[in-house]
């Protein structure tokens, strides 16, 4: 498995690029939120996922971590292809894309060329808790977006057996009433004092 390619990117447009690594040219299907990334770039590293059918091998080209693992989760929705998840990763940005799912938000899944309602529910039902547990890590969450402090604290908590709603309700009260920057620690002895 080829888990990324770094090299000098010999050609770009906004749904492919050629990265060559040595002399050698990689052709990655990428989605807009990559390209971006990478337009003003000459050269770097591209996370990559190996897509291989009956038809052929697809190299994808990622320019996260987090926008990779966002696909390989779409795309273990049964009715949702490669090619769809990388048309809802040019549509959306990741952490709508997240939030939108997080919040059963079909009509936003909606929007993206090739979802339906039926695979937007789809989608949602499948990936709602999965994604709701990875959010905090990307600083989506369903109603609060913490900074890396409050979101190390909320994963503490929950690491505690309490549910996420819960200790993300304690640590937002935590924050709010906080009149100086709370260690982590405080943070969490705090919140565990409001449940």
């Amino acid at each position: 498995m080829i888990a990324f390619v770094r090299g000098k990117f010999a050609r770009k447009t906004p749904s492919q690029i050629i990265v060559d690594v040595n002399g050698v040219g990689y052709e990655l299907q990428i989605s807009l939120h990559t390209y971006s990334s990478i337009s003003n770039k000459e050269e770097g590293q591209l996370h990559t996922y190996l897509h291989i059918t009956e038809n052929g091998q697809t190299l994808f080209g990622f320019a996260t971590q987090g926008e990779k693992d966002l696909f390989l989760q779409l795309i273990s929705v049964s009715g949702v292809g490669a090619s769809t998840a990388r048309m809802m990763l040019s549509g959306l940005q990741p952490d709508e894309i997240i939030k939108g799912i997080v919040q059963g938000n079909t009509k936003q899944l909606e929007s993206v060329k090739g979802i339906g309602k039926k695979t937007a529910e789809r989608i949602i039902v499948e990936l709602r808790d999965k994604l709701a547990k990875i959010s905090l890590e990307t600083g989506v969450n369903s109603n609060i977006v913490f900074p890396s402090t409050e979101r190390d604290a909320v994963t503490a908590l929950t690491g505690l057996g309490i549910a996420r709603a819960m200790a993300e309700s304690a640590v937002k009260k935590v924050s709010d009433s906080a009149k100086e920057t709370l260690s982590l620690e405080d943070i969490i002895k705090q919140a565990l004092k409001n449940l």
